[in-house]
């Protein structure tokens, strides 16, 4: 066996990030940003009007002025293209470009109306109302990269003027259940047959994080059976076995994927749940073989397989994003392989799951955390801090950018 950590760097030393491709951006969101994005127009292009009201120069306003001639009116998206000298006003919208020779708004609510002309009658009138150019951004600023796209980016790339961003090309991954106790979810089982679950909650796993995947036929335990189904995965960029055969430990699954040229980097790993882990590549395509256990294969799709995922999206590389916080409670010693335990963070604080058996995807579905119990570790007093991997919508935090 070989530790969590060699086994990681095993799985990323399997691809490369995969190459761009361009994508309207009203499809974007959720995609990851390859390359930055440089504006090249300031934003807003023009000094503009932050309420409705009068363009005024502040030099009136300085010099006692309480009156003024209406000379015209600009609105947004119309200008106003004479220049406005002293003792003059236009009538300004929010949003509408500041005509030449002012630098001022009086908010209509401070003034009087009466046939071409405006009083001062209210105030203070010290807050100009004025948007300068370049005040959102200017020509330089830049999007950077890589970055999951989130709603926000995209309307800011809107306002930058880009139709079609730069993004990574999600992976294909295609997704292999393997066993004869098997059937897909919606047919009638028989009494000693289950529903396969893990190969769901992998292609869903993956897809959140921004893969595509295809769920191909439950391969029976034959070679043969295998055989047919490692066929059809022509085109993926990432293939995952879940589960081994009736002998055992991958037996059928390592023997058929030999037969496809797989080259096994590694088999076994000390972590619970997720010993029987295999990686490699497969007629030069990476392949990760899953335990079969419905909690194993699920955890090490966390551990495992989203990172080498995010690599191949060109985030940054390395393992799942940990954090610490406080156990709720005492925690028992560890064995000789790392665990990574259900549990949830509450207030605060780590509450360990008791059941931790890997066929239990009612406690994982349970759970907002894996808490991570190092190999051999003594007994951990409450309060202890502990290392967790956020679940969920929770885990996908680390793979924003950042903006310059």
């Amino acid at each position: 066996m070989i530790s969590v950590s060699a086994a990681l760097a095993h799985v990323l030393e399997l691809a490369h990030p995969l190459e761009a491709e361009p994508i309207a951006l009203q499809h974007a969101v959720g995609r990851i940003l390859s390359q930055p994005v440089f504006v090249d127009r300031n934003q807003p292009p023009f000094a503009a009007s932050a309420m409705d009201g009068y363009a005024i120069c502040a030099a009136d306003l300085s010099a006692g002025r309480t009156q003024w001639d209406v000379i015209g009116e600009a609105a947004a998206g119309h200008r106003f293209d004479n220049a406005v000298g002293t003792g003059q006003a236009t009538r300004i919208f929010t949003g509408a470009p500041l005509p030449q020779g002012t630098d001022h708004v009086l908010i209509q609510e401070h003034v009087t109306a009466v046939e071409g002309s405006i009083t001062l009658t209210d105030g203070p009138n010290d807050k100009p109302h004025v948007r300068p150019a370049g005040s959102d951004f200017a020509v330089g600023y830049q999007l950077t990269a890589p970055r999951r796209l989130t709603p926000q980016d995209i309307a800011l790339m809107a306002s930058m003027n880009v139709a079609q961003p730069m993004v990574s090309r999600k992976p294909q991954v295609a997704i292999i259940a393997t066993g004869d106790e098997l059937v897909q979810p919606g047919e009638s089982p028989r009494n000693d047959q289950i529903i396969a679950s893990n190969t769901y909650g992998l292609a869903a796993m993956l897809q959140q994080v921004g893969a595509e995947t295809r769920i191909l036929p439950i391969a029976r335990d034959r070679l043969q059976s295998l055989a047919e189904v490692f066929a059809l995965t022509t085109g993926a960029d990432l293939i995952i076995t879940i589960g081994g055969a009736s002998v055992g430990d991958h037996d059928l699954v390592a023997q058929a994927a030999a037969n496809f040229g797989m080259q096994q980097s590694f088999y076994k790993v000390a972590m619970r749940p997720g010993k029987p882990l295999m990686a490699g590549h497969m007629s030069k395509t990476p392949m990760i073989g899953l335990p079969g256990n419905p909690v194993s294969a699920m955890v090490c799709g966390e551990v495992f397989v989203v990172p080498l995922v995010h690599k191949m999206l060109g985030l940054p590389i390395g393992g799942r994003q940990r954090l610490t916080a406080p156990l709720a409670d005492d925690l028992q010693a560890n064995g000789p392989r790392e665990h990574y335990m259900r549990g949830n963070l509450v207030a605060g604080e780590l509450h360990v799951e008791r059941r931790q058996d890997s066929a239990l995807l009612t406690v994982l579905n349970a759970a907002n955390v894996l808490v991570v119990h190092k190999t051999s570790a003594p007994a951990q007093p409450k309060g202890t801090l502990m290392e967790y991997i956020p679940l969920g919508l929770q885990s996908m935090v680390d793979t924003k950018g950042e903006r310059e």
